[in-house]
Formats: structure tokens, C-alpha cells, sequence
């Protein structure tokens, strides 16, 4: 089996929101998983920003929803989801 690169948008619930910190979490959370490989900020609307974080993990059964499901354990985030799952 190979890798599977993915990229998550992690919404958080605030627009203040502290995204270094989330960033931080994020990247704690991906480590367990596999490689962390970056991050950025996208503006969504009104003021809002999510977090777009990169991951390399293995390509086996159940580990993209396992890093899903842990993602959205982060505290002060209203969501986590895969926006972008490519096999490489």
C-alpha cells in the first residue's frame, strides 16, 4: 500500500479565534497519524478563516476517518473535513 495526502479545513467556531493555536493542535493530532507537511489560512467570508493542514498518512482502512474524528476533538473548532484526498 502506498500514502494518501489529504487536506483538512478545520473551522473554528470564532472569528477571533487564536488559528496559531489550532494550527498547533492540528499539528500534534497529524504527527500521531502519519506526516504533518504544513498549513495555510483561507479567508471563507465575513471576516471568517479556516485552516487548511496538510497530511501524509499510510493508505490503510479506517485511518482517514480516525484523523477526521480526532481532528474534531480540537477545542474551539466548529468542524474538521477532508477537502482534498489524493493517493500518492
Amino acid at each position: 500500500m502506498g500514502d494518501v495526502m489529504l487536506v483538512y479545513r478545520i473551522m473554528p467556531e470564532d472569528p477571533k479565534a487564536d488559528l496559531e493555536a489550532i494550527e498547533q493542535k492540528a499539528k500534534e493530532i497529524i504527527e500521531e497519524f502519519g506526516t504533518y507537511r504544513g498549513s495555510s489560512i483561507e479567508k471563507v467570508a465575513f471576516g471568517l478563516k479556516a485552516l487548511k493542514a496538510t497530511a501524509v498518512i499510510p493508505d490503510a482502512g479506517g485511518i482517514v476517518n480516525d484523523l477526521e474524528e480526532k481532528l474534531k476533538t480540537i477545542e474551539g473548532i466548529q468542524s474538521a473535513e477532508a477537502v482534498d484526498i489524493t493517493l500518492i
